[in-house]
């Protein structure tokens, strides 16, 4: 289950650092991050409705791979049968020692300068 949970964090992480690129490089009303990466260009790599149109699909795509992927490790997290402590149902944490008598610190004398 562990291997599993970690696939599902790794494909999240992914999806999330994919959705921010794509997101940054789509088109804006103002100054954009697209071109600067040469969207401009777009219309030879990808056909004749441009870079606009796979963004978009791409945007979706990875959105719905980060949703997806969120709602799965809450689900495992919900149902793991562990607590926030990362404890078992029913266990309880090991026993704080503390020592059984606090020893005084002796202070120390005020020393008075001399004049």
């Amino acid at each position: 289950m562990e291997a599993l949970k970690t696939l599902f964090w790794i494909i999240n992480i992914l999806s999330a650092i994919v959705l921010i690129v794509l997101i940054l490089m789509q088109h804006g009303k103002g100054a954009d991050a697209g071109a600067a990466f040469g969207s401009g260009s777009a219309q030879g790599v990808f056909g004749a409705s441009g870079s606009a149109n796979f963004l978009s699909r791409g945007t979706a795509v990875a959105a719905i791979a980060f949703f997806s992927t969120c709602l799965i490790l809450g689900y495992i997290a919900a149902h793991s049968g562990k607590n926030m402590l990362g404890l078992q149902d029913g266990e309880k944490p090991a026993a704080v020692t503390q020592p059984a008598t606090p020893q005084p610190v002796p202070a120390k004398p005020a020393v008075i300068p001399e004049q």
